[in-house]
């Protein structure tokens, strides 16, 4: 038995985080983690699919733009195997990593499954079946979520997957229906298609990553079909049947109409479930099944905390280490009032990016606000033009009168690491005036906010 000041339950970006904050705080501190260090993020999520995405990106420009920049390509083939392993060895090294920094803070790392009979002391159950029990003032709670099935459409591992599996298929499918087109079912929907797969999303709703803005999501389906993937928007699955050798989905669409459709396999990507701690101590939930949290981040028994996917959405790994980041000081920094998230960007990988942070288009106007828009394409970017990615725009929603930035949104190359600047500004009430005044530099894709600002404001340069 040991004594912690605090004891984390996962080693997600919510909970290594957790730990190591904990540590520098000088608290003495342990982490019990079933699987491995990085959560679903590094070894089932964000980090392996990033791999896979830059490897269909290069694919897919040598195939289909190769004349464009002027090479003469012959004979071009991909090895699957070794694309999904490149994947792995890079999610490999990032688990290495966390070992490291728990090493490096002098964190006890517990390698087993955590059970919670009562506050104040985890057991853990170890790999060999061995049990052993530690106590620590505080406990948090970093589950996080897994993958949710469809209902009477379980997963097999084989031709119904979900996200998991996806990243470790033996033979790439030729031919795919994804059910949910949200980020990760988007993504796997390019990862696929650029590697040959013949692709069909399906999307209840009426749009593909439908809390994005409608007319970035309608940009992106334009790309898509272009691109060769079957896009199916308004369409309910209806029936589902799934052998050893693939599936077929009945799906109907606003009107009524049936289509059905045969693959090798679906991907099933409509959400996840949380997954709460073993155990008999009864902790509340939200009415959707999360671990219900206060003000900081403390669950319905006392010394016990939660943050991260397990307390709800937006499921999101740097929402997950800011609430961690939160808690941890809410507890030990004297004085300190843990924030809640508000304003988070939101990315999805696939290409052309598309990024956001802030309120849509939409919600602005549900809202009642009143507000103009700002954009600028990328069409009209000399950088962009000279790396070959003019596709997309960036589109700011920017209130009125004082010229706040309320929402932004980004869909072309590297939308996703353009989109920290506007969640700044908006974090710190910039206004237009303040990005008019900042210098961006030439020829960049950021200039595009820059263009974007000017737009807003009716003064725009380049369009």
């Amino acid at each position: 038995m040991a004594n912690y000041d605090l004891l984390v339950i996962g080693a997600g970006p919510a909970g290594y985080v957790a730990a190591i904050k904990a540590a520098q705080l000088g608290k003495k501190v342990a982490c019990v983690e079933k699987e491995r260090g990085g959560g679903t993020c590094n070894n089932w999520g964000c980090i392996p699919t990033k791999a896979l995405l830059k490897n269909a990106e290069l694919y897919h420009d040598i195939a289909h733009r190769a004349d464009e920049f002027g090479f003469k390509v012959e004979g071009l083939s991909f090895d699957w195997g070794k694309i999904i392993k490149r994947s792995r060895v890079v999610s490999d090294k990032g688990a290495a990593g966390v070992d490291y920094l728990f090493k490096k803070n002098k964190i006890d790392s517990l390698r087993g499954e955590a059970i919670l009979e009562k506050a104040g002391q985890v057991k853990v159950k170890l790999a060999d079946g061995k049990e052993e029990t530690h106590t620590a003032a505080k406990i948090l709670i970093a589950t996080g979520c897994v993958s949710r099935p469809m209902p009477g459409f379980p997963f097999n591992g084989k031709t119904v997957i979900g996200s998991k599996e996806a990243l470790v298929l033996e033979t790439l499918p030729k031919s795919a229906v994804i059910i949910g087109a949200g980020a990760i079912g988007i993504e796997f929907a390019y990862i696929f298609n650029a590697f040959g797969t013949k692709v069909t999303v399906v999307e209840m709703l009426p749009n593909i990553l439908p809390v994005e803005d409608t007319e970035v999501s309608q940009t992106l389906e334009k790309s898509f079909t272009k691109q060769g993937i079957t896009l199916l928007t308004n369409h309910k699955t209806t029936k589902t049947e799934a052998s050893d050798q693939g599936v077929k989905i009945t799906v109907t669409d606003a009107k009524g109409a049936e289509k059905v459709i045969e693959a090798d396999l679906a991907l099933v990507a409509i959400g996840v479930s949380p997954v709460l701690p073993a155990g008999g101590l009864k902790i509340g939930l939200t009415d959707k099944g999360y671990l219900q949290v206060n003000d900081r981040y403390e669950t319905t028994v006392p010394g016990i905390y939660a943050a991260g996917d397990i307390i709800g959405p937006p499921w999101l790994a740097h929402v997950a280490t800011f609430e961690a980041l939160e808690a941890i000081e809410g507890m030990f920094v004297p004085g300190k009032q843990p924030k809640k998230v508000t304003v988070f960007p939101g990315c999805t990988y696939c290409h052309p990016q598309v990024a956001s942070v802030g309120l849509t288009e939409r919600a602005a106007k549900e809202k009642g606000l009143k507000f103009k828009i700002g954009k600028f394409a990328f069409m009209a970017s000399g950088k962009a033009r000279a790396i070959g990615e003019s596709e997309g725009f960036v589109k700011l929603i920017v209130g009125e009168p004082h010229g706040e930035i309320l929402g932004a949104h980004i869909i072309g190359a590297d939308a996703t690491e353009m989109i920290a600047e506007l969640g700044l500004a908006i974090s710190s009430e910039l206004t237009l005036d303040e990005i008019h005044a900042t210098i961006h530099a030439h020829p960049t894709l950021s200039e595009a906010v820059h263009e974007a600002a000017l737009s807003a404001a009716g003064h725009a340069i380049h369009a």
